[in-house]
């Protein structure tokens, strides 16, 4: 039981939009970022930010990183635009969780922290919508 309280756990904060994925991983208070990544550090064109193969090498590179400051294990929590816009996370989320797990990181809880309104907020586009 001592070795088990000597282990550093972390959050890894997975926000999976549509046209980009962000993962930050944070002490378990989530006040301290210990180290983060997002899809324009890992792909040169901006249409495959939110790709799963950017995901995947993001959660790769926050794997090491976290590894090398003494973080065995991740509880994620995951993240969708929410509000007006999707309430499902983007294609990256699942990939990532995914990749953090192959990297070697322990996975605790999974958690989904999207925010969604008790009422409605009104959606963008006006009253008759995007007109194409």
């Amino acid at each position: 039981m001592a070795e088990d309280s000597k282990e550093k756990w972390g959050v890894a904060h997975i926000y999976a939009s549509f046209n980009n994925t962000v993962i930050t991983v944070t002490d378990l208070s989530g006040a301290e970022t210990v180290t983060k990544s997002s899809g324009g550090m890992v792909v040169k064109q901006a249409r495959n930010e939110s790709s799963p193969y950017a995901a995947m090498q993001m959660a790769i590179n926050v794997a090491n990183a976290a590894k090398d400051k003494g973080i065995v294990g991740v509880h994620v929590k995951v993240r969708a635009p929410g509000r007006g816009k999707q309430r499902s996370p983007g294609p990256g989320a699942q990939a990532a969780i995914r990749a953090l797990a192959r990297a070697g990181m322990r996975i605790g809880r999974i958690e989904d922290v999207t925010p969604v309104p008790h009422d409605s907020i009104r959606a963008k586009g006006g009253r008759r919508g995007r007109r194409v």
